[in-house]
């Protein structure tokens, strides 16, 4: 009886198109293939424990090409009423990555979140709260797309966009993930819970610590919980091991 043909292993380029076509990605640009040579270090700080890794091929194609599947993404009626999709403000490796819910109308007219008011203060948490530049950290949202009217994203659609942020996450690689506001924590850390009880306590996300800390846009219209908010912040950078700002710089 003849011998049944040895089959052939799994190739990576299998591996990365059955990771891409879950998230639901239908084309993929490639780049022409370099000459062999010495290999690079790897950049920026290594997977938690826990993490799931990214195929190599995928994490070859970087941000960059998730960022154009993004842009051309038609998963869920979002598509219909934006004006552009906004996929984040930093290039990754991060040590934090801050995660907010939705582009709003600022967001969706520019491209980048966190932008308007909201995101103003965003930025003088984090640069003068904080004492880092925000050019150091990655921002996303859980929702690529505004909703209507700044509505609050639809379960649809935030399903629609997990896969987007998951991929975020693994590509950036970040020591420490900062949920900002409800829709944010809920994500990160599958709970009920609201944001004013989980508010300034660790959870974690995939091996990943998560500090929940209120939306930008609450301390807009409540000032008085931004000492909260900092209280937050500063156990972020106790976590990764900064040095806390001069109080005078808050």
């Amino acid at each position: 009886m003849p011998r049944e043909p040895k089959k052939p292993g799994r190739e990576p380029l299998t591996d990365v198109l059955s990771y891409y076509r879950d998230l639901g990605v239908a084309e993929l640009y490639l780049e022409r293939a370099r000459r062999a040579g010495p290999e690079t270090p790897p950049q920026g700080p290594s997977p938690a424990r826990g993490q799931p890794t990214v195929p190599p091929a995928a994490e070859a194609l970087g941000l960059p090409a998730l960022a154009r599947e993004v842009a051309a993404c038609r998963r869920c009626p979002l598509a219909d009423t934006r004006k552009q999709t906004v996929f984040a403000d930093g290039t990754g490796p991060a040590r934090i990555m801050f995660v907010g819910e939705a582009p709003g109308a600022d967001e969706d007219a520019q491209g980048v979140p966190f932008v308007g008011r909201a995101g103003q203060l965003l930025t003088k948490m984090i640069e003068n709260g904080m004492g880092i530049s925000r050019r150091e950290v990655y921002i996303a949202n859980v929702v690529k797309c505004r909703p209507p009217e700044n509505r609050n994203p639809e379960p649809a659609e935030i399903a629609a966009c997990r896969g987007y942020l998951e991929t975020q996450i693994d590509l950036v690689r970040p020591e420490v993930l900062v949920a900002l506001g409800n829709f944010a924590a809920k994500f990160l850390l599958g709970t009920e819970e609201g944001i004013m009880k989980i508010r300034g306590r660790w959870g974690e996300y995939r091996g990943v610590p998560v500090m929940p800390t209120f939306h930008p846009s609450f301390l807009l219209r409540q000032p008085d919980r931004k000492r909260d908010a900092w209280s937050d912040l500063l156990a972020v950078l106790e976590r990764i091991g900064l040095p806390a700002p001069p109080a005078g710089g808050r």
